[in-house]
């Protein structure tokens, strides 16, 4: 409760000076962030999204990028006078053009042109569906809403497995503006799964569902959960955005982030973004929860963390950024000192005695030749650089890096998207000598879902041949030492790093070496706005140099979706 006072005095604080333009933010899964990669690629030069490391997307910003790409189009392609050569390279397909018009309708709170194109033709009793893409939609002076339905539900049968495997979601959705000052957003679900067999392993071992927060067993080898999130926004001032809620953030362009990721549970946040002149900063305060074993109805205890990620365009394609942020304990009570949102976290982490774990890391994105993105992460936890020259694997050089490309149009195929990706973290990284500060939430990883102690290598490839149909092939193939003989090699951030038996000797793969490979393809077709239905295979091999628990699984499956993201299992 104490966290929850501390933060709320700055949004108090700045309240009288509230203006107007408030945002809400696209959610995690929606089909937009793979369109919005391919036009800021294409587009080779700085916008508002090449700050696209932080993620979730404003709509307000993805609005305007789509209008500015809209006018761009017929601008450039009538020759008009004065058309900006910023246009020359986009070559927009019909499928970006019919994309471009489905982030229109799907946010038309933003939209400054006409919208009688997002019209139903038969609207259901004359009051819901009278827009395509929302159940019920009031867009009246100083009130805006967009109420939908969230279904998922997935069949699936897994080889080597008796039961089936299964996705259940249902709920609803909302979103709106009151008085063009204060935005809101609010999504919940209920929700039973069974999960392959291997995923079903790591919730037994962590005892915690991947993503999400409490759970109770169902039908004995699944699960039932609830979840719920949800947000206010507001701007302190024109160049200031203010985000407050329970949700989930994420720090990267690649497909996993060394720095913040969305794979644990969602959180109680504060986020304050400032974009001005080539410059992005993000403050992100957060309360997590440590790891627990449940055992009935009692209070969980508390963590918190600060994270501070500023980011500068260079030049026209180039983007640089830097990352800090410090994971703490005080018996469930907030370090006031660590909500100063401009001072450097490690000094304050050294000033109150150097008791909690602090990260520093650099980030990089480059847009070349309209069709290339090269991207990249370094996350260092600490290091002694005298012993990463000897080689030797000495314990506490913790550090993880991450290399990535995007290749848009590929091969001249119009709407084939490929990425390469690979991803190193030494072993250690992320732990810490006590079980609060470690970098976790809720009994999962806040940043890679691995944890520590392994090379990564991750192949994607997204095509759509039509507008409503959309191919995605991903392969991910790693190697990982896991703890063996009852001895800490440092791939699980959980464990205490004063646990280990010796100071050197560990290097990636160390202890008992698993490699695994895991491939999947899905086919979607969107019958309607956000109605998808699709078809699924995915394959995974575990293969273990001790030669315990080498198995292979396949999983093929089929589905409906609406208004909610897959389900993966991509690890």
């Amino acid at each position: 409760m104490q966290i929850i006072k501390s933060l709320l005095t700055i949004p108090v604080f700045i309240c009288p000076f509230i203006l107007k333009a408030q945002t809400t933010y696209l959610p995690e899964g929606s089909k937009e962030y793979q369109f919005i990669d391919r036009l800021e690629i294409k587009q080779g030069r700085n916008s508002d999204y090449n700050f696209s490391a932080l993620k979730p997307y404003s709509r307000r910003y993805l609005v305007q990028e789509a209008e500015f790409w809209d006018s761009g189009r017929v601008a450039y392609s009538n020759s008009l006078t004065g058309a900006d050569n910023r246009w020359a390279g986009l070559n927009l397909t019909k499928i970006d053009e019919y994309n471009i018009h489905s982030i229109l309708m799907d946010n038309p709170e933003w939209v400054s042109g006409s919208k009688e194109s997002f019209l139903s033709k038969k609207p259901v009793l004359k009051s819901f569906y009278t827009t395509k893409p929302n159940l019920l939609e009031v867009n009246v002076k100083d009130f805006f809403l967009a109420l939908n339905p969230v279904i998922s539900y997935s069949m699936s049968k897994e080889s080597s497995n008796d039961e089936n495997i299964f996705y259940n979601k249902r709920g609803i959705t909302a979103r709106g503006r009151i008085a063009n000052r204060i935005g809101f957003s609010t999504t919940i679900t209920d929700n039973q799964e069974r999960a392959p067999l291997f995923v079903q392993n790591r919730i037994n071992d962590f005892h915690a569902v991947p993503g999400v927060g409490f759970y109770k067993p169902f039908k004995t080898t699944g699960v039932d959960y609830f979840d719920a999130r949800g947000y206010i926004t507001f701007n302190a001032t024109k160049y200031i955005d203010i985000q407050f809620g329970y949700d989930k953030n994420f720090i990267g362009d690649g497909y996993r982030s060394l720095f913040l990721s969305d794979f644990s549970n969602s959180y109680l946040f504060l986020k304050l973004n400032t974009k001005i002149w080539k410059f992005n900063y993000q403050n992100l305060f957060m309360e997590l929860m440590p790891q627990f074993t449940h055992s009935g109805d009692n209070l969980l205890s508390r963590k918190y963390a600060a994270m501070h990620h500023l980011s500068m365009n260079v030049t026209k394609w180039l983007n640089l950024g830097l990352f800090e942020s410090v994971v703490f304990g005080r018996k469930d009570i907030f370090d006031l000192e660590y909500l100063n949102p401009i001072i450097f976290l490690r000094h304050i982490e050294g000033t109150v005695g150097s008791p909690d774990n602090a990260f520093a890391g650099a980030d990089f994105k480059a847009n070349v030749a309209h069709h290339f993105q090269f991207y990249g992460q370094l996350l260092l936890d600490e290091f002694i650089l005298k012993e990463i020259t000897k080689n030797n694997g000495y314990w506490a050089n913790k550090f993880g890096y991450q290399l990535g490309a995007k290749y848009v149009d590929a091969f001249t195929i119009k709407n084939l998207d490929l990425q390469i990706e690979t991803n190193r973290v030494r072993p250690f990284t992320y732990s810490h000598y006590d079980s609060i500060a470690n970098y976790t939430h809720y009994n999962q990883p806040l940043a890679h879902p691995l944890g520590a102690g392994f090379q990564e290598f991750i192949g994607i490839a997204k095509y759509q041949p039509a507008p409503k149909w959309y191919i995605n092939g991903r392969m991910i193939y790693y190697y990982q030492g896991l703890d063996s003989a009852g001895q800490n090699f440092g791939s699980n951030p959980f464990e205490l790093y004063t646990t280990r038996s010796n100071d050197f000797g560990y290097f990636i793969g160390s202890g008992d070496k698993i490699k695994v490979f895991n491939a999947s393809l899905a086919v979607s077709y969107e019958l309607a706005e956000n109605l998808f239905l699709e078809a699924s295979y995915l394959f995974r091999r575990t293969s273990a140099v001790s030669g315990i628990g080498s198995v292979n699984t396949s999983v093929f499956g089929i589905g409906v979706r609406w208004n909610a993201a897959r389900r993966e299992y991509d690890y």
